[in-house]
């Protein structure tokens, strides 16, 4: 079960205690000398739910299941930072959270709107001082969803299955408007030296290499994701190119419909009775602590990003610092912290054996054809079931297979950087089919032990939303200390 730390940023005095030299810490020049400026130390804590994975390196790569051109894929040598990670997959309680924020942020927005609720109480306009601020929700106004008046009843009911569409007893919420609006910084198409900004002509040049070689006007489109609603009142999310023009051009939005697809349990298995859950698995309080599935891989994105502003709003609320992003781990973080720390082992718990020694499964995925029970559990088991690795980490092998970050690429051992190994790639709406395959990894309850196992490389689309996939997210490590050793490294220097 998850750990429940702590969640705060606690800013220390620099000037008492520190591990670096006391020179750091001086604000003052002495005798025109450079001396740097004073920084802050800052307590990183563990974040709630999570483990600490040190930086190490290891062996990955497996002739078995990769292959180019049909030769073997050698292994190769990767080295990986530290960082944090979920200790187990997403479960449906967390997602639920997820939902229940997009659900109450549409609520204050449809309240607050003057053609619908037409409450202006429900969005701040005003700071504390009565100077006018950029338009907000009201997240201290409670939403009337038991007693509203006849506005906000109107407002409300907008959100839910009406008329022949409603068949339940109860008021149901339609899922098609739990849409996410989210933005996000394009860093490789900013990192291209063609893309540099030109400080001295306060510009973008498109300079090829500082000299004034640029390049033909055809060939310095950039590429950006736009939303915007069709006539029809419809979210469009379309892939544009223009020339690059302004830093926000760098700067992605999506909008997203964040609610999974619940009829997954039917689609993947035709001849099955899965109707209960379709109906029960993901809103049923009883599989709360049960992993999320159809979700798919752009939605687990989504949960990051709105994971990383749930908890940054409230620190800037405290001005207190901000925290690296949330994100979906690569696939070579995903690796060597399944092997939780042994280089080469085939499962998370080390050896090539699947039971202990008393019999009993060390994972829950599909020991023998069509016997999906033996292993105590008929689709997923409810998270942290079985031990975990020496990480900390578990269900690292089966119960759901997990996205990654990376888009798949067959011969990534070969072209991969060494130096924390990642491929990363922001799909266009019209790349073909094969530049929007996502790395899975670690098997599912439905998979048989090969796919269980911590280097098979498998992937699907991102688009794709199956009960057999889920995800976990992980945090970048700020700490810098040799080692990585937790208790040294607790405090992190920024300047």
């Amino acid at each position: 079960m998850k750990k429940i730390v702590f969640l705060s940023m606690v800013l220390l005095s620099f000037a008492a205690v520190s591990c670096l030299s006391p020179r750091t810490g001086m604000s003052n020049s002495q005798g025109g000398e450079v001396t740097g400026i004073s920084g802050t130390a800052v307590n990183e804590p563990t974040p709630y739910g999570m483990v600490f994975i040190p930086r190490g390196s290891i062996k990955v790569g497996d002739e078995k299941s990769d292959s180019l051109w049909g030769t073997g894929a050698p292994s190769k040598d990767i080295s990986v930072d530290a960082f944090w990670m979920d200790e187990t997959e997403i479960t449906n309680g967390e997602y639920r959270q997820f939902i229940n924020y997009v659900r109450d942020s549409i609520a204050l927005e449809r309240l607050a709107d003057p053609a619908i609720g037409g409450d202006e109480t429900f969005k701040i306009t005003q700071d504390k001082k009565g100077n006018e601020v950029q338009p907000r929700l009201n997240w201290n106004k409670q939403i009337p969803w038991n007693n509203p008046n006849e506005d906000q009843k109107r407002a409300l009911d907008s959100m839910f299955y009406v008329g022949e569409d409603a068949i339940e007893l109860v008021p149901q919420l339609d899922g098609s408007k739990l849409n996410y609006k989210y933005e996000f910084v394009d860093y490789k198409q900013a990192a291209l030296k063609v893309n540099k900004f030109n400080a001295l002509k306060g510009g973008y040049d498109r300079s090829l290499d500082g000299l004034g070689v640029t390049k033909d006007s055809a060939d310095v489109m950039i590429k950006k994701d736009t939303t915007f609603r069709d006539e029809n009142g419809f979210i469009v999310n379309q892939t544009v190119y223009r020339p690059l023009q302004r830093r926000h051009d760098f700067i992605q939005t999506k909008i997203l419909n964040i609610y999974p697809d619940t009829l997954c349990w039917i689609r993947d298995f035709t001849y099955a009775y899965n109707e209960p859950y379709m109906r029960m698995y993901l809103s049923h309080p009883g599989y709360g602590e049960y992993p999320v599935v159809g979700v798919t891989w752009e939605q687990a994105v989504a949960f990051c990003n709105w994971r990383t502003k749930l908890f940054n709003t409230y620190q800037v609320a405290r001005n207190a610092p901000q925290v690296q992003d949330w994100r979906l781990p690569t696939e070579a973080e995903w690796e060597y912290a399944a092997r939780g720390g042994r280089d080469l082992a085939m499962y998370p718990w080390g050896g090539n054996y699947i039971r202990t020694a008393k019999g009993c499964f060390l994972a829950n995925f599909k020991p023998l054809r069509g016997n999906y029970t033996d292993d105590g559990y008929m689709i997923t088991a409810f998270v942290a079931a079985y031990p975990p690795n020496d990480y900390g980490l578990y269900d690292m092998s089966g119960n759901v297979a997990e996205w990654c970050e990376d888009a798949y690429n067959e011969s990534i051992y070969i072209v991969g950087n060494s130096l924390a190994m990642a491929n990363s790639y922001n799909a266009a709406d019209d790349d073909p089919p094969a530049m929007k395959r996502k790395v899975i990894r670690g098997g599912s309850w439905k998979d048989q032990k090969y796919y269980i196992q911590v280097q098979t490389r498998t992937y699907e689309f991102q688009d794709t939303a199956k009960s057999y996939i889920g995800f976990r997210c992980v945090d970048s490590y700020l700490g810098r200390v040799k080692g990585d050793n937790l208790k040294a490294a607790s405090n992190v220097y920024a300047y």
